[in-house]
């Protein structure tokens, strides 16, 4: 069936989803931490029913998400943004459990709009990071994310029930966060035996092949113990990791010193990460031991806009349809209308082979996100 399906699209695949949803089971059972997703990474809630038995909320960067996980995912809700407004913070102090701010000025100018409503804390800087890009980093030079400890006194945290660090980004090795978790322990935990919860953030891939998960829950219990708090993971990119594809078509195939096969999508609009970051899509049907180069080209203007380079066992032909690998995160969160493209479909094959639609776009939604009237 997915065959006769107009590309672009993406399919969800619930068993793929469900085996790291298994892992994220297991990982809170021997560690007692609880996990929120992080919507930012991943906000497709067609698909929270099947999440939803294995966490325990959602986590928020802008208010928009504070108010989809409460009305789509429920559980705990936590707000977290780098700069609310006092509108912001009125229109989802009465939805959250846990409003996390992300200064001390915020903190100050907000936290009587909370206080009776939600848990209040607040993001601390720790100065130290695993993240492979500088664009994401959050203890990057000049950070404006989080409190940095020289601001810090010990009676900001009198009127604290939690705070939230976030250090990580792709972090596959159990042994460099807890490198990280135990820098937190020295420095700060003189601090945090004051507090009721720690969020230690996301961006720990402990989903990743090879993870090693009982380690990863053995560090998390005990500096739970060490310092009488609930801890809390925000995983985003852990939870749907290769569970979903991008479909794509080869349009045209064209040559300038290398072939390329110009397909129905485009980085630029529909796999953004991939240009932000240059990090190379990988194709599915694509073989290392290939003779056939080619660029997986996008159909957009912008003369950067591919994919990657990738190798195949046969010539590829025009019709012929591709599996960009891995494009759930940070990417259907990230869709636009550059070009005037068509926006993929959103599609979710469960279990039992089924194929549910779950969305699909057309001229009148890009037509609406430009303008709802004319100038008369």
């Amino acid at each position: 069936m997915s065959n006769n399906l107009p590309t672009p699209y993406f399919m969800i695949d619930e068993s793929k989803l469900i085996r790291n949803l298994e892992i994220a089971k297991q990982l809170k059972e021997l560690s007692g931490v609880k996990l929120v997703l992080a919507l930012k990474c991943f906000s497709t809630w067609g698909v929270f029913d099947i999440i939803k038995p294995y966490l325990d909320g959602t986590t928020s960067s802008g208010p928009y998400e504070v108010k989809l996980g409460h009305e789509t995912f429920g559980g705990e809700t936590h707000a977290y943004s780098v700069g609310y407004s006092e509108q912001d913070v009125k229109e989802v102090a009465d939805i959250c459990d846990k409003m996390i701010f992300n200064s001390l000025s915020q903190l100050t100018a907000y936290r009587h709009l909370v206080e009776g409503k939600a848990s209040i804390g607040v993001r601390l800087n720790p100065g130290v990071s695993r993240a492979g890009q500088d664009l994401a980093d959050p203890a990057r030079q000049f950070s404006r994310l989080g409190v940095q400890e020289a601001q810090l006194s010990s009676e900001i945290f009198d009127g604290l029930d939690g705070v939230m660090f976030h250090m990580n980004c792709e972090n596959k090795s159990a042994d460099d966060f807890i490198a990280l978790l135990d820098s937190i322990s020295e420095r700060f935990g003189h601090y945090l035996d004051k507090l009721d919860w720690v969020s230690l953030g996301g961006g720990v891939f402990f989903t990743w092949p090879g993870y090693e998960v009982e380690k990863l829950a053995q560090a998390l219990k005990q500096f739970s113990e060490k310092h009488a708090v609930q801890l809390y993971l925000e995983p985003g990119e852990a939870i749907i990791t290769k569970t979903a594809d991008l479909v794509v078509t080869v349009v045209d195939i064209v040559e300038n010193g290398m072939k390329t096969a110009i397909v129905d999508s485009a980085t630029e609009a529909h796999r953004l990460d991939t240009l932000i970051y240059n990090e190379p899509a990988s194709i599915g049907e694509s073989s290392d031991e290939g003779l056939h180069e080619y660029v997986i080209g996008s159909c957009s203007c912008l003369a950067g806009d591919q994919f990657c380079v990738a190798k195949f066992e046969q010539p590829l032909k025009i019709g012929q349809r591709l599996h960009i690998l891995d494009s759930a995160g940070y990417t259907m969160v990230k869709l636009n209308w550059f070009n005037g493209l068509k926006m993929p479909s959103v599609y979710c094959q469960r279990s039992d082979g089924e194929i549910q639609k779950l969305n699909e776009f057309d001229y009148q939604d890009f037509k609406r996100s430009l303008s709802q009237w004319s100038v008369k």
